[in-house]
């Protein structure tokens, strides 16, 4: 309760030259903010403060008050929380959000009081189709996204045979679906693994006996820093390509280093993208906070930047909840990603990168783009929004 006290008074402050002309707009944040995926939410939170702190504590020329809280990565509490926020800080926009649990939890809710919603993470299949909302926006992309990328990418390599390893959960089952969506060779083995697991040492004698052209992993977190830690270790790194996906980022290398080097990523966003705001975005977030950002970072930090476009467009207005939806949905900001539009589900048509864990200027593992499998593509369940 703290935290959340403090960040709304650190944005009143900032703002408060402003509170004579306008009122100040009440933005509800949700994340992951302990336990395994702490650092996931904590970097969405980071770079969606960094855009409010750049604009003095306002966005659209609005003092803002952030109401951060932790989920927990608890979908019964993401619910309770989100609910907190609406009808007692009578919040004007809900942004975060970092596990698609948690976002299925607060998707009902939000939808009874027709809350506005700005995503920078979680991305569930039901709520990009069937189950879509005009109100909600995501300044992220579809869960199933980027393991398409790498899909594409893999039959642009000609890895015909692929060995397929992630959790034996239902984020396991959808990162499949999605590289098999564009993926036209034969996956020869599937891995099924514990969501907490530590050994993979059965798992790399299975990549040795099948002798994939490549292998392909969905290990988040800890779980990935172990198994390429091991893979390295084992030689197999060196001697079987590794694509992975939400596995080897600006979360995971610090603890990675050298280990990841040559590992290839597929993702919407990179720290050596092109773009002036992506640039902007990378070296004023590196001074803040002495890190390079990941792209939960970046995605926040683009939340914020359409929440600021939206309340310019209404003259800093939260009135007309229509008309503030139809400003999220134009889309009109300066992205730290390059072709950036809305479909009509919420998500965004954008660019599909492929990365590899290289040295940078500075001699630091970062990432590094190599190639754009995916130009300007929709997500897979647009068509299913009606």
């Amino acid at each position: 309760m703290i935290h959340r006290i403090r960040t709304a008074l650190v944005a009143c402050t900032l703002g408060a030259a402003a509170l004579a002309v306008s009122a100040q707009v009440n933005i509800g944040f949700i994340g992951t903010l302990s336990g395994p995926g702490a650092a996931l939410g904590q970097e969405q939170y980071d770079g969606f403060m960094l855009a409010v702190e750049q604009r003095q504590g306002m966005l659209g020329g609005v003092p803002v008050a952030v109401l951060k809280e932790d989920d927990q990565h608890n979908p019964e509490r993401g619910a309770h929380l989100v609910q907190n926020l609406i009808e007692k800080d009578k919040v004007s926009f809900v942004t975060g959000v970092t596990f698609s649990d948690v976002m299925m939890a607060m998707a009902k809710p939000m939808a009874r009081a027709g809350m506005l919603f700005v995503g920078s993470n979680a991305g569930p299949a039901p709520i990009a189709g069937k189950q879509c909302n005009t109100r909600f926006v995501f300044a992220s992309y579809q869960d199933e996204y980027q393991a398409g990328i790498v899909g594409r990418y893999a039959v642009d390599k000609g890895y015909w045979k692929t060995l397929f390893i992630a959790p034996d959960n239902a984020s396991g089952k959808d990162q499949l679906r999605g590289f098999k969506r564009y993926y036209s060779g034969e996956v020869v083995s599937e891995i099924n693994v514990k969501p907490d697991q530590t050994d993979y040492a059965a798992a790399l004698a299975q990549i040795q006996r099948v002798a994939p052209d490549a292998v392909v992993a969905f290990l988040p977190g800890d779980m990935g820093v172990n198994f390429i830690q091991q893979m390295n270790r084992s030689g197999l790194l060196g001697k079987v390509p590794l694509l992975t996906v939400g596995t080897v980022d600006g979360t995971t290398l610090p603890l990675l280093k050298d280990a990841a080097l040559g590992v290839v990523a597929g993702a919407v966003w990179g720290p050596d993208l092109p773009s002036p705001t992506s640039k902007a975005f990378v070296a004023a977030f590196e001074k803040k906070h002495g890190r390079i950002p990941s792209q939960y970072a970046a995605q926040g930090f683009d939340a914020a930047l359409l929440i600021d476009s939206a309340l310019k467009e209404t003259k800093g207005s939260v009135a007309d909840r229509g008309a503030l939806r139809n400003a999220l949905n134009a889309a009109d900001f300066a992205s730290v990603r390059s072709g950036f539009k809305f479909l009509r589900n919420g998500f965004p048509v954008q660019d599909g990168h492929i990365f590899v864990a290289a040295k940078d200027a500075q001699g630091r593992t970062s990432m590094k783009r190599i190639a754009t499998p995916l130009e300007a593509n929709p997500d897979g369940y647009w068509n299913e929004c009606r």
